[in-house]
C-alpha cells in the first residue's frame, strides 16, 4: 500500500522531486502547504496535488498525512522536522539536516519516544552509481583507499538567493560542501581531526570552503566547495593500487565510475536512476516495515558533528577533533 506523503512547503526542489515521485506506486503526493493560501491554492491545482494548507501547522494537523517532506530553508529543518514528529508525521528532511550535533540527537530521540521514522535527505546515496562506488572501495579494486578528494561547485548568482542568506544558513559548506563531507565519511569514516578554510562573501556566507579531515589508518580527505566559481561536481579515491573517478558524483545524471591505473583507464558503466525516487520509496517502505531506513541516526550524528567542527576549525583558525 502506498504511502500518503505531504510537501511542507512550495520550493523549488519540489518540480525536481515531484515528476519522480509521480512514476511510483509506492508514494502519493496528497498536500501542499505554504503561508500564502491563494499561492498555494494555485500551486496544489497546477500540479495535481488533491489538498492545499494556507498554513505549515495546518498540514501537520491533516489526519491524511502520513509522511512530510521537509524542504525548507536550512534553519528551518529542526524546528519543523520537531514539529511534524509531535504531529506524529514521519518526516524525510531535506540535506543537511542541521549543523548541530545536539539537534540530531533531539530529532532521533523524539522520533525514538514517538515511534516514527525520520531520515537526512542525501538522495545520491540511494543511486546505483553510489552503491557500485561502495562496493569497488570494499572489494579493494584499487587497493586500500589513502586519500578521497572531492569538489562540487557552483555561482549563485541572485543576491535574493536563500543560499546566500545567513539568516537562513546558506554558504557553500551547507548547500554543496555537505555532499563532500557527506560522501567522504561514507568511504572512509568518521574524522579524528579537521581543519576547514572559509571566505566569506558581502552576504556573510562563505562563499568558498575547503577542508581537510584525517581518518583511521591515515586515510585523507580534501574537498572545495563553493558558490561563487564555476560548476564543478567531481570525486577521486586514490588507493595504494589506482583510483576510482567519479564525473558527476551526487547528481548523478551521467552515471559512470572510471578505474584509472597508471596510465591506463576502465570506464564501468552504472545503471541510470532517479535519486529520489528511490530515496523517498526507501522511507516509504521503512514506513510500511518492509525496509531499514538508508540513512540512520548514527550517519547523520556524524555529518552534522563534522559541519559543526569545520565551522568551528574556519573560525578559529585551528585544527580540531570533532
Amino acid at each position: 500500500m502506498s504511502v500518503a506523503w505531504a510537501l511542507l512547503s512550495t520550493a523549488a526542489i519540489n518540480d525536481r522531486v515531484l515528476p519522480s515521485l509521480a512514476a511510483s506506486d509506492q508514494i502519493r503526493v496528497v498536500a501542499v502547504a505554504s503561508r500564502d493560501p491563494a499561492k498555494v491554492r494555485a500551486y496544489a491545482a497546477e500540479r495535481g496535488i488533491e489538498r492545499a494548507h494556507g498554513s505549515y501547522d495546518a498540514l501537520l494537523a491533516d489526519p491524511q498525512v502520513e509522511a512530510v517532506y521537509v524542504n525548507l530553508p536550512n534553519s528551518l529543518h529542526t524546528e519543523w522536522t520537531l514539529r511534524a514528529l509531535e504531529a506524529g508525521k514521519h518526516v524525510l528532511c531535506e540535506k543537511p539536516m542541521t549543523p548541530r550535533a545536539a539537534d540530531v540527537e533531539r530529532v532521533f530521540d523524539l522520533a525514538r519516544r514517538r515511534d516514527l521514522y525520520v531520515m537526512e535527505g542525501f538522495m545520491y546515496r540511494h543511486n546505483p552509481q553510489t552503491l557500485k562506488l561502495v562496493q569497488l572501495v570494499n572489494e579493494g579494486v584499487v587497493g586500500a583507499v589513502k586519500l578521497v578528494r572531492s569538489s562540487f561547485r557552483f555561482r549563485a548568482i541572485d543576491p535574493q538567493d536563500i543560499r546566500l542568506s545567513p539568516a537562513l544558513e546558506g554558504g557553500s559548506l551547507m548547500d554543496v560542501g555537505a555532499y563532500c563531507v557527506n560522501i567522504t565519511r561514507l568511504l572512509a569514516g568518521e574524522p579524528t581531526r579537521l581543519y576547514g578554510e572559509e571566505v566569506v562573501g558581502p552576504s556573510g556566507v562563505d562563499v568558498r570552503f575547503s577542508g581537510i579531515l584525517r581518518f583511521a589508518d591515515d586515510v585523507i580527505g580534501q574537498f572545495d566547495a563553493a558558490v561563487s566559481l564555476p560548476a564543478r561536481a567531481e570525486i577521486e579515491i586514490f588507493g595504494e593500487e589506482g583510483s576510482l573517478f567519479v564525473k558527476d558524483p551526487w547528481l548523478c545524471g551521467h552515471p559512470g565510475i572510471e578505474i584509472r591505473r597508471d596510465d591506463t583507464a576502465e570506464h564501468i558503466d552504472v545503471e541510470a536512476a532517479d535519486s529520489y525516487r528511490l530515496e523517498f520509496e526507501n522511507f516509504s517502505a521503512a514506513v510500511r516495515g518492509q525496509a531499514d531506513v538508508l540513512i540512520g541516526c548514527e550517519d547523520a550524528l556524524g555529518q552534522a558533528r563534522t559541519i559543526e567542527a569545520l565551522f568551528r576549525s574556519a573560525r578559529e583558525r585551528r585544527s580540531i577533533a570533532p
